[in-house]
C-alpha cells in the first residue's frame, strides 16, 4: 500500500462530490484524463474500488462510503490549518457575498463571526435576491448559487445538496391550497416540485420569502415545498420527500468565485470560512 497524499483524497472527493470525471475535472481545474488516471492510481495503491463505474457516472463502493469521512476530515484540517496561518495577519479590504436566502442565518452569519472578530479592517456585504446577481459585472465576489454557471471566467464547486420536502402544519389535516413562490426563473425547479402536488385549481398564496412561506404553512394556510432543514426546525410535518416518480427534490449547492480573485487574501477567506461551515452540516441540509 502506497503513501497516499493530499492530492488523492482531493481528487477522491472531488469525484464523490461531482459523480462524473468532467464534474471533478471542473471543479478542480485539471484533465478528465488526470481525474481518471489518480482514482484508479488510488485504487490500487489501497488495493480497494473506490467507486462503481456506471452509464450515468461513478458511485461510491461500500470500501468508498467508508474512506469518505476520512478524507472528508483530511480536507477540513486543511481548511482549517490555512485559516491559522492566516490568522496571524489581518485581512481587510471589502467581499461581496451573495446568497441563497435560506443559507444567511445559519450558515453564513455564524461562519464569518469568528472570521470578522479576528480581522476588524475586513467588511463583508451580504446580499440576497430573488433574481441572480450578474457576477460578470463584479456585482458580487463570491456567490453561493444553485445553478451551475454556463460561462464567463467563474469557478463552481459544489459544497453540498440541499434538500426539499412537502410539509404541511404540525398538525391537523392536509389544507388543499399550495403555498409557492411568485412566477421567476431562478425559482423554477421549486415551482415545478409545486405543481406536481398542486391539485387541479388548488387556491395558493405566493410569497417571495422562505420565512414568509414557513409562516404561512406552520399557521395552516397551505402546504409548501421547502428546505429540509428549515421545515424541521420548525417543527412542520413532512408529507411527502419525492416527487411522483421516485425521484428525490434536491437542489447543489455552488460556491462560484472569479477565477481572477483566486489569490485574494480576503476573498479566499471568506469562502473558505463559509465553505467550511456548510461541509460541516452538509447532513443536516440534505436529510428529511
Amino acid at each position: 500500500m502506497r503513501d497516499l497524499d493530499w492530492d488523492d483524497c482531493r481528487i477522491f472527493l472531488a469525484l464523490a462530490r461531482e459523480g462524473t470525471l468532467s464534474g471533478a475535472a471542473r471543479q478542480l481545474a485539471i484533465g478528465v484524463a488526470t481525474v481518471s488516471r489518480r482514482i484508479e492510481r488510488m485504487e490500487h495503491g489501497l488495493d480497494l474500488p473506490l467507486f462503481l463505474r456506471t452509464q450515468n457516472g461513478y458511485v461510491l463502493t461500500d470500501q468508498g462510503e467508508m474512506l469518505l469521512p476520512r478524507a472528508e476530515a483530511v480536507e477540513l484540517a486543511m481548511l482549517e490549518m490555512r485559516k491559522e496561518a492566516s490568522d496571524h495577519s489581518e485581512i481587510r479590504g471589502m467581499v461581496r457575498l451573495t446568497s441563497i436566502e435560506s443559507l444567511v442565518v445559519p450558515f453564513i452569519v455564524p461562519a464569518l463571526a469568528p472570521l470578522l472578530s479576528a480581522n476588524p479592517g475586513l467588511d463583508v456585504e451580504i446580499l440576497f435576491s430573488s433574481s441572480t446577481v450578474n457576477m460578470h459585472r463584479h456585482d458580487a465576489d463570491l456567490a453561493l448559487r444553485m445553478v451551475r454557471p454556463e460561462r464567463g471566467h467563474l469557478r463552481a464547486r459544489q459544497l453540498a445538496i440541499m434538500g426539499f420536502g412537502l410539509y404541511g402544519p404540525p398538525d391537523g389535516g392536509r389544507p388543499s391550497r399550495m403555498v409557492a413562490w411568485p412566477e421567476a426563473a431562478s425559482v423554477g425547479a421549486l415551482l415545478t416540485w409545486t405543481e406536481a402536488f398542486a391539485e387541479p385549481q388548488a387556491p395558493r398564496v405566493a410569497v417571495n420569502t422562505l420565512p414568509g412561506q414557513i409562516e404561512a404553512v406552520r399557521r395552516g394556510i397551505g402546504v409548501s415545498v421547502l428546505p429540509h432543514f428549515l421545515a424541521r426546525e420548525a417543527g412542520l410535518r413532512l408529507l411527502e420527500d419525492r416527487l411522483g416518480g421516485g425521484d428525490p427534490m434536491q437542489r447543489p449547492i455552488l460556491l462560484v468565485t472569479h477565477a481572477d480573485l483566486a489569490a485574494s487574501r480576503r476573498v479566499v477567506s471568506v469562502a473558505e470560512a463559509v465553505s467550511e461551515e456548510i461541509l460541516r452540516q452538509r447532513r443536516a441540509l440534505l436529510e428529511p
